[in-house]
C-alpha cells in the first residue's frame, strides 16, 4: 500500500525513482531488478526504467502482471500511474501471445487475434519472411528463417513465443557422477538443479532455449553439464577463450562419465572435433584478409548433429555469431551468463536467438546462503597532480581517459592497499600494458596479458592456486571464465570505460567461496574530477542492481 515511508516512486515515463537511505530499500530494490534495469546510481536516488524487453524477459522467467504490479505498489510512495500500470499489462501479454509452431515440417506463426495477424502479415520488418497467410489466426513462414522471423517480431512489438521443437541430435550418453574422478562427492546445488529443469522443461518445446543467469563463480559450469545429462546429446560449448575451453574439458572429465576419447578441444591450437567439443568464438569470427570463405570456421555448427550448444558468457557473444544462430534455431540453445548487459546494445538479439531469460538469482541472496563469498567494495578516489592536471584540462576527449587511468597517485595507493592486505591472495587487474608491466616491476609479480601463451596462463593459475606466489597481475583476458579459488582481494586500476559486465566479471574473480568464510574485497581505484570517476560510476551501476554498495574512499584515508 502507498505511504510516504516507502522508497519508491514511480513516474510516468516509465522510471522508477529509489531512496537508497529507506529502511526498505533492499526488499524494494530485489523486486526491482527482476523486471527493471537500473540507469542511474548516485549515491541518494537510483533510476530505474521499465522497458518492453525487461518486462518480456520477466514474463518468460515466470513473473506475472500481478507479481510485478504488486510489488511496484508495496514499496511505492504514490498510487501508481495509470499508464504505467496499462504498458506493463499490455507489454507482459504481448509475450507470447503470437506462437512459432511446427507442423508436417512448414513452420508457421499462430495468434488469436485475426487484426494483429494482419498487421503483422504486412509489417516491413517481418513480411520477407511470411509465405502466405493461411487463415486469419496463421501465417506460413519460411522454415529457414526461424530465427530471423522472432528477430523481426520483437521489432515489431510482439515477440514470439518459440514452440516448434527441437531436432534430437545425435545421440549420446552423458551422466553427472556422483563422486568426482577427483573423490570429492558431486551434488548439484538446489539452484543449479532448478535452473538445468527449467531450461529443459522436460524436453517439451516449452524448454530447449534460453538463459540463465547466474553470479561468478556460482557454478554456471555445473548447470551446464545438468542440461547435458538432460538431453542425451552431442553437445557444441563455446566459450570466450582457450583457457575456459581447457577448464571446461578438465570439469567434464572430472564431473561426468565421458571420456576422453569422447571430448574435443577447437581453438587456435587444436581443431579436433568429437561428441562433445569445445571452441572459442575468437576461434569461429576468425577469418583471414581476402579470404573468400568470410567465416571458414563457422562450418562447426554443422560438423555433427549437434543436439545442444552451450554459449559460455553469453554476454560476449561477437555479432558474427548472431548471424549463424539464426540459421540454427532447431538446435536446443543454453546461455550462460552473470549479466546480461551488453554495451552494444544488442541484449534483444540475446533474447530473440538464444532464448529470453529462464532463470536467474539475486547474488546477494546466493551470499546469504554461503554459495558465493560475502563482498565488499570500496572505490577509492585519488586526486590528480597539479601538473597533470593542465595536461588533462588541455587534452581532447580521446587522451583524457589514459591521462586519468595513468595517475602515478594510484601507485601510492596501491603500496598502501598491497601493505594492508599483506597474506592475502591479490589480484591487480587493469587494461594498459605499460601501467601493469611497471605494476608488476614493483610488485615482483607475474604478469598475465594477452601475449602470454595458454600453456604460460595455465602454469601460472595453477601455481597462484596453490599459494606458491600471492600476488598476480592481470590484463582483461582474465575477466572471464577463470576459477581461482582462493583471490580474496581484487584492485582495479584501470577498465574498460564505462563497462558494466567488465565490473560485474571482474568482481567475479575473488567470488568463489573461501575456507572459513572469509570475506573478499574489491577495489576500484579512479582519478577523482575525471573521466576516471565518471566512468567508474556507470560501471558500478550492475553491481549496485544486485545489492552491493561501494564505500568511498579518498586517497587520504587509505594512505594514513
Amino acid at each position: 500500500m502507498p505511504t510516504p515511508d516507502n522508497p519508491l516512486i514511480v513516474q510516468g515515463d516509465q522510471t522508477v525513482l529509489v531512496e537508497v537511505a529507506s529502511e526498505r530499500y533492499a526488499p524494494a530494490r530485489d523486486i526491482l531488478a527482476r523486471f527493471a534495469e537500473l540507469e542511474k546510481s548516485p549515491e541518494h536516488i537510483h533510476t530505474y526504467r521499465i522497458t518492453p524487453l525487461s518486462l518480456w524477459n520477466a514474463a518468460a522467467s515466470g513473473l506475472s502482471v500481478d507479481d510485478i504490479l504488486g510489488g511496484l505498489r508495496e514499496y511505492s510512495k504514490y498510487d501508481l500511474p495509470g499508464n504505467v500500470v496499462r504498458d506493463i499489462q499490455e507489454y507482459i501479454a504481448r509475450y507470447g501471445r503470437i506462437k512459432l509452431v511446427s507442423r508436417d515440417g512448414e513452420l508457421f506463426l499462430v495468434g488469436d487475434d485475426a487484426a494483429l495477424m494482419a498487421e503483422v502479415a504486412r509489417h516491413k520488418r517481418a513480411q520477407p519472411f511470411i509465405r502466405e497467410q493461411i487463415d486469419p489466426y496463421t501465417l506460413r513462414v519460411a522454415p529457414g528463417r526461424r530465427g530471423h522471423v522472432k528477430q523481426a517480431l520483437v521489432s515489431v512489438g510482439y515477440p514470439a513465443e518459440d514452440i516448434a521443437g527441437y531436432v534430437t541430435g545425435e545421440a549420446l550418453s552423458v551422466r553427472v557422477r556422483d563422486v568426482a574422478l577427483s573423490g570429492l562427492p558431486f551434488v548439484l546445488r538446489h539452484y543449479q538443479a532448478e535452473a538445468a529443469d527449467v531450461f529443459y522443461a522436460g524436453g517439451a518445446s516449452q524448454g530447449g532455449s534460453g538463459t540463465i543467469t547466474l553470479p561468478c563463480g556460482a557454478g554456471k559450469t555445473m548447470v551446464g553439464m545438468a542440461a547435458m545429462d538432460k538431453a542425451q546429446c552431442s553437445t557444441l560449448i563455446l566459450t570466450p577463450s582457450t583457457v575456459a575451453v581447457r577448464q571446461w574439458i578438465a570439469e567434464l572429465l572430472d564431473k561426468t562419465e565421458l571420456q576422453e576419447d569422447q571430448i574435443a578441444e577447437y581453438s587456435g591450437l587444436k581443431k579436433d572435433i568429437r561428441p562433445v567439443t569445445v571452441s572459442t568464438y575468437q576461434v569461429l569470427t576468425h577469418r583471414k584478409r581476402g579470404a573468400d570463405d568470410e567465416f571458414p570456421h563457422f562450418a562447426l555448427f554443422n560438423a555433427r548433429d549437434w543436439g545442444l550448444i552451450i554459449y559460455d558468457e553469453v554476454h560476449l557473444l561477437p555479432a558474427p555469431v548472431f548471424r549463424i544462430t539464426a540459421e540454427i534455431q532447431a538446435r536446443r540453445r543454453l546461455g550462460l551468463t552473470a549479466t546480461l548487459v551488453r554495451e552494444d546494445g544488442l541484449e534483444v538479439d540475446v533474447f530473440s536467438l538464444i532464448g529470453p531469460k529462464k532463470y536467474d538469482m539475486p547474488w546477494r541472496d546466493l551470499e546469504k546462503q554461503g554459495w558465493i563469498a560475502t563482498a565488499v567494495c570500496h572505490e577509492v578516489r585519488i586526486a590528480l597532480a597539479e601538473e597533470l592536471r593542465m595536461a588533462y584540462a588541455m587534452s581532447g576527449p580521446r587522451e583524457k581517459y589514459p591521462i586519468a587511468a595513468h595517475n602515478p597517485g594510484k601507485l601510492t595507493v596501491l603500496d598502501a592497499l598491497l601493505k594492508k592486505h599483506e597474506g592475502d591472495h591479490l589480484l591487480v587487474i587493469g587494461m594498459y600494458l605499460d601501467q601493469l608491466d611497471e605494476i608488476a616491476a614493483r610488485l615482483d609479480a607475474p604478469l598475465i596479458t594477452g601475449k602470454t601463451s595458454v600453456r604460460e596462463r595455465e602454469k601460472l593459475y595453477e601455481q597462484f592456486r596453490k599459494g606458491e606466489f600471492r600476488r598476480l597481475v592481470v590484463s582483461k583476458v582474465a575477466n572471464f571464465s577463470i576459477d581461482l579459488p582462493d583471490a580474496n582481494i581484487a584492485i582495479e586500476i584501470s577498465g574498460t570505460f564505462g563497462s558494466r559486465q567488465e565490473e560485474a566479471q571482474r568482481l567475479g574473480r575473488i567470488l568463489r567461496p573461501k575456507s572459513g568464510g572469509q570475506m573478499a574485497h574489491f577495489y576500484t581505484l579512479v582519478t577523482r574530477d575525471t573521466v576516471d570517476q565518471t566512468f567508474a560510476a556507470n560501471r558500478q551501476r550492475f553491481l549496485t542492481e544486485q545489492g552491493y554498495q561501494y564505500e568511498i574512499l579518498y586517497d587520504h584515508e587509505v594512505l594514513n
